[in-house]
């Protein structure tokens, strides 16, 4: 296993992070998976026997559950891990229960701590951008968790580029504890994240851990054009993240993906998180598993680096396009792009330019 710097802190993160959404599996969540504490115990010995470090879960995961089995599963080997949870969303029907405020933030860290039965958390990520809370408010009371040493770093999720640079400003000028994170959604079939926030991370030295790195199994190798989805995926079941919005550009990414797997023996699976794992900034994937053959299948893509022209290959089939002011930087500011200008830069070295 590579274990790779968190942004600019000194945190050392495995490339491959164990996200436990799937624990519990209560209320909306069943459509993710049900995992009771047996099993968990069994995707945790098979995730720690393979180097993970770093496992990742959130509050509001069956409303709390997630983290309880987490804790329990974790039971005499918390010192092996690093648990990272987030906060932000509805934990209740009170006037007070969700958001980014001072009180919510503090009230569902206590919370967090008790159902994973340790006395801090390594790293404490706001789960979504709160635009009714100022920054202020929701920056000084991570930094106080922080200073409690209830809490050691922390990070985003879900954030807008404005509004992740805006935090960074706020801690900045006030002096809290900066985001070293942001927990992002970032595919083959998604690379909205290259406009502004994989060049935000690279400049502002914050890492990048991507949730849901096979877009909820559609880049799997299970969805192929023309067949029907197998029965239990998570797309039949409503769950609706990612959104797709074209669906023969989709097929045409899975369809280079089983062929370059095909090719190296491995599966479509590996092969796209390969690809992530070579994106500029990248730290680590977060990856889910309802079998312990699926988790083995993911954790293999640590060791999977792929060749130049299979890159390139999954590089042109999945182009996002050049929207303004990018290909206005394209076609007049080629001469003075800098490193972090991503997709600007990888239009101009396709063929045909911008």
């Amino acid at each position: 296993m590579e274990y790779r710097y968190l942004g600019r802190s000194g945190l050392k993160v495995s490339a491959i992070t164990f996200g436990v959404m799937t624990f519990g599996g209560t209320g909306f969540f069943a459509k993710a998976g049900t995992t009771g504490l047996d099993d968990a115990r069994r995707l945790l010995d098979l995730a720690l026997d393979h180097g993970v470090n770093m496992i990742d879960t959130a509050n509001v995961y069956s409303h709390g559950v997630s983290e309880e089995i987490l804790g329990e599963a974790l039971r005499g080997r918390r010192d092996r891990t690093l648990v990272a949870t987030k906060v932000r969303m509805g934990m209740g029907d009170g006037p007070n229960d969700a958001g980014l405020s001072r009180k919510h933030i503090i009230d569902q860290c206590e919370a967090s701590l008790r159902r994973l039965g340790t006395d801090h958390i390594d790293l404490y990520q706001v789960h979504e951008w709160d635009g009714q809370t100022p920054l202020e408010e929701t920056m000084e009371a991570l930094d106080s968790l922080v200073g409690s040493g209830k809490v050691r770093y922390i990070g985003s999720s879900n954030f807008a580029g404005w509004q992740l640079s805006k935090a960074l400003g706020v801690s900045e000028r006030h002096g809290y504890q900066r985001f070293i994170s942001q927990q992002i959604h970032y595919t083959l079939q998604a690379r909205e994240a290259e406009y502004e926030l994989l060049p935000i991370a690279e400049d502002s030295g914050v890492g990048v851990t991507v949730w849901s790195p096979l877009a909820a199994g559609l880049l799997s190798g299970k969805y192929r054009r023309g067949q029907d989805a197998p029965e239990g995926s998570r797309q039949l079941t409503g769950w609706g993240e990612p959104p797709v919005r074209d669906v023969d550009a989709l097929y045409d990414i899975v369809d280079e993906l089983a062929a370059i797997g095909d090719a190296r023996g491995v599966s479509a699976a590996q092969v796209s998180l390969a690809w992530l794992l070579g994106r500029p900034g990248i730290s680590s994937l977060i990856v889910g598993a309802r079998t312990e053959q699926q988790l083995t299948d993911n954790l293999a893509a640590a060791e999977l680096v792929l060749t130049d022209e299979e890159r390139a290959r999954l590089d042109a089939v999945s182009a996002p396009p050049l929207l303004y002011p990018y290909w206005h930087h394209a076609k007049s500011a080629s001469d003075r792009l800098g490193p972090h200008d991503i997709v600007a830069n990888e239009a101009l070295s396709r063929p045909g330019g911008h």
